[in-house]
């Protein structure tokens, strides 16, 4: 019987927490949700490194020790979704559970453990989910999925909303070390091999290979380290595919503890990085994508996101999640979505060309102006600046979550200079957007308190040469000296003349 979970006024109300386990051929993990959203926010996460699949490319048989491990697992983790209150639980079983010939007995034993049936998955259904996940967490995705596991990489193109058929090769890392007696080179062979039967694979070619999996989160770690990169944020990390082989050659070649950084990843995961390379190499020197991006979203949150009925599937996942944090964080929600609309009128007023990709993101920043308002005021930029540019948002790539964090900041600053690291990832054109959209918030909030109902009453439009503000008459006592500093900070970026009306 679940125990009652207390009531938090930092969760969104009417949602009932899910949960998926993963058995995997390296991990057993855990991972709680929120509830089953667009963009569902995890609450735990858990994971063991059981390594099952060591030696079943050899023996046909999953690790004795490795089964011990992954059943105290699993009881830990029934015993962990009782307490959270979690009885919806999906749990699957991968490659190694797959291929063992003692599987079938592991999984009997398993289920008793966790208390929930499990699914075993084929590999045609495991490279679906991972596909899955992709297209969950990224806007439009268009390429080639890679969901790289211990026992098997599965593989299968994505294209928007649509998924391929994929394949599924019995090239994990794991199996590659065993299989190859601990030698890179010789798995270089196999991985070879293993691709040239992946005909579409030639599909691949200028777009992009999207990485999932832990071995090749650990190497872009590795490689964001090396970079002294401005975020630390896996989800949406892109490589350049030069930069990509040549790292992986360098993996391949050195002995991991030499790695800069290597104290980032588990000792657990570090005998596998270089076969992570190997792969990553070979389906570079195959495929020859622009870039190699990371995803955080994989099996898991495709296993969430097939159930979601169609209309909230198609839903923006980064509008969603700036919708839900304006809800959870900031002083009246309904501001942030008359902010948006104000925003609107005002861009579409400068003449300034704006791409479908540059309002999304505005409107993003729009519902997310005022997530910061609790902390002091000397504060508030910075940490608004932190919490979006880290935030577990899908939906977005580096430089425009460097738009979000820096639009907000100005928003509360005022000054175009704060986050220099985070500065060094957006373009020239984006820096100066968020510069433009922050002192239009400036002058929103000045005028509005933060509070709904105003801007619909107070539009800023550009006329000829001027910027204009119109307050109607009961809102005349705004127009004070902040809001004409404010709006010729405006006038300044845009090259207008400042103009408050009184409508009568």
């Amino acid at each position: 019987m679940a125990l009652a979970r207390t009531d938090a006024p930092g969760r969104l109300g009417a949602l009932e927490p899910v949960a998926v386990v993963d058995i995997g051929s390296n991990s057993v993990r855990l991972v709680a949700y929120e509830g089953l959203t667009r963009t569902p926010t995890p609450i735990f996460n858990d994971k063991v490194m059981c390594g099952l699949g060591r030696g079943v490319a050899l023996t046909g048989k999953l690790h004795e020790e490795g089964v011990e491990r992954a059943l105290e697992a699993l009881e830990r983790f029934r015993v962990l979704c009782r307490t959270m209150g979690i009885v919806d639980i999906h749990a699957v079983a991968t490659a190694a559970a797959r291929d063992a010939k003692n599987g079938p007995d592991f999984l009997k034993r398993a289920e008793k453990a966790l208390g929930v049936p499990i699914e075993l998955l084929s590999g045609k259904r495991e490279s679906h989910l991972a596909a899955t996940g992709v297209v969950s967490g990224f806007h439009q995705p268009d390429g080639v999925v890679g969901d790289l596991g211990g026992g098997s990489l599965e593989l299968n193109e994505v294209k928007g909303f649509k998924v391929g058929k994929g394949v599924s090769l019995r090239i994990g890392g794991i199996s590659l070390m065993d299989m190859s007696g601990n030698s890179p080179k010789k798995a270089q062979k196999l991985v070879r091999e293993a691709l040239e039967g992946v005909n579409w694979l030639d599909d691949l070619k200028g777009r992009t290979f999207f990485a999932v999996g832990g071995t090749w989160r650990s190497l872009a770690l590795l490689h964001m380290r090396q970079r002294n990169y401005a975020l630390h944020v896996m989800h949406g990390y892109a490589i350049p595919t030069g930069d990509a082989a040549d790292f992986a050659a360098l993996v391949e070649r050195v002995n991991a503890e030499a790695l800069v950084a290597i104290e980032a990843v588990s000792s657990a995961r570090r005998p596998l990085l270089a076969y992570g390379a190997v792969v990553l190499e070979e389906i570079i020197r195959a495929a020859k994508p622009k870039e190699i991006i990371v995803s955080a979203y994989g099996l898991r949150e495709g296993a969430l996101f097939e159930r979601l009925d169609e209309d909230t599937r198609k839903r923006d996942p980064l509008i969603e999640s700036a919708r839900e944090l304006n809800i959870l964080r900031s002083r009246a929600p309904r501001h942030g979505e008359e902010l948006c609309k104000w925003t609107d009128e005002f861009f579409a007023s400068t003449g300034l060309d704006e791409t479908r990709e540059e309002m999304r993101l505005r409107h993003a920043a729009c519902l997310l102006a005022d997530i910061g308002w609790r902390a002091h005021p000397d504060y508030r930029g910075e940490q608004s600046l932190n919490i979006i540019a880290n935030a577990a948002f899908a939906g977005i790539d580096h430089p425009g979550r460097a738009f979000l964090a820096l639009a907000t900041s100005y928003r509360h600053t005022g000054e175009a200079d704060v986050g220099p690291m985070l500065r060094t990832l957006a373009t020239a054109r984006m820096l100066d957007r968020a510069h433009i959209l922050g002192a239009a918030m400036r002058i929103a909030y000045v005028i509005s308190a933060a509070m709904p109902d105003v801007l619909p009453r107070s539009p800023m439009l550009c006329r000829k040469s001027k910027i204009v503000v119109t307050l109607p008459a009961d809102l005349a006592p705004l127009a004070n000296a902040r809001v004409h500093g404010r709006l010729r900070t405006m006038a300044r970026l845009i090259g207008r003349d400042p103009v408050i009306e009184i409508e009568m």
